[in-house]
């Protein structure tokens, strides 16, 4: 699908993902939207957020007084006040639902918020969008590795989320609904890589959980790349995961000392939390195709229609398949943050 000339809907838009996927998207790459909606509780984050984008040097009422006018408009909502969440659907073509709660010791000690954001808050989004969002053409939900057999609340609420969603293509048949679902992206918000370079300029130590512990490991750019193959290539109910590399924490935090004398101390595993995750599941694999970059799971309910996969995949995708050595995970990560700016910050 061709983003040219459509409304695009982005829930959860002040986040790092939404951030990076409402620049794509004015970057024209996937065609120019006439409108772009940012649809978001915080609105520190939305002011500046328009101020940013406007390129303005100092933030003005008539940042404020033009919304509205501009491709770029700013609504104050939440997912989970569905009246709110109707509003903003109305008249639009296409929803990226980034909405989350998404931090996995946060969701263990507020489950209920937890449940309000990323369940009820899907909830919200099907009906909103077949009682009122007679235009939506295409939905793309945002999931994460910790759906697949999840053992932590942000991990359980999100799989119902995949599932609310998938079912949204019985409950809406004029609109297509996906999910994406891929790992750690290591510039967001609270990843663990910012931490590490954060630790590091302040002399250590560096905390790991534990030494066994392995993450998939991607970028913002990788992730709305995701994105943007499920809205171009995917069919109704389809899961798209990206083929991403993975590596031991204790790895990453060794890459970006280097050699330093800065200590790696373990600390324990945190509530809710995995040795390794996991992006298609033993269970899964026998529903899953390649396509492109991506694995592809096929939805389960029968009324979509899911394609017939003759031979399944060999093996659960798991990121204690490591992939990246150290000197690997430098390499990657020296596009993401520079490589003068990851020196500064070890030396």
């Amino acid at each position: 699908m061709t983003l040219k000339d459509k409304h695009v809907l982005v829930t959860g838009g002040t986040g790092s993902l939404g951030r990076t996927v409402v620049n794509r998207m004015l970057s024209g790459e996937v065609g120019l939207p006439r409108r772009i909606t940012v649809f978001s509780r915080d609105e520190a984050k939305q002011h500046q957020m328009r101020v940013d984008f406007c390129n303005l040097a100092n933030s003005t009422d008539e940042v404020i007084y033009r919304n509205g006018q501009d491709l770029l408009r700013f609504v104050i909502g939440n997912v989970r006040d569905y009246e709110s969440l109707s509003r903003a659907v109305q008249g639009v073509d296409v929803v990226i639902n980034a909405s989350a709660l998404k931090q996995v010791p946060t969701c263990e000690l507020f489950p209920d918020e937890a449940v309000k954001t990323n369940i009820q808050g899907a909830q919200n989004l099907v009906r909103a969008v077949r009682e009122f969002g007679h235009s939506v053409e295409h939905v793309v939900g945002i999931s994460t590795d910790k759906a697949c057999k999840p053992i932590n609340v942000m991990g359980m609420t999100k799989a119902i989320m995949e599932r609310i969603l998938i079912n949204g293509n019985i409950e809406c048949e004029r609109t297509k609904f996906n999910v994406v679902r891929y790992g750690n992206v290591v510039a967001s918000r609270g990843s663990v890589v910012p931490l590490f370079l954060q630790q590091i300029e302040h002399g250590g130590p560096v905390t790991i959980t534990t030494k066994d512990m392995t993450r998939f490991l991607l970028s913002l750019d990788r992730a709305v790349d995701t994105v943007f193959a499920a809205l171009e290539d995917g069919r109704r109910g389809e899961t798209f995961v990206p083929l991403v590399e993975s590596a031991r924490i204790v790895d990453v935090a060794k890459a970006l000392i280097e050699g330093r004398d800065i200590d790696v101390i373990v600390t324990g595993i945190r509530p809710g939390e995995k040795i390794h995750e996991i992006m298609v599941s033993d269970e899964e694999r026998y529903r899953t195709i390649k396509r492109g970059d991506y694995y592809v799971i096929q939805p389960m309910l029968e009324p979509l229609s899911p394609i017939q996969v003759d031979v399944p995949m060999a093996s659960e995708y798991s990121s204690a398949q490591v992939t990246l050595d150290q000197d690997g995970i430098k390499r990657m990560l020296a596009p993401i943050f520079g490589t003068k700016a990851m020196v500064r910050m070890a030396a």
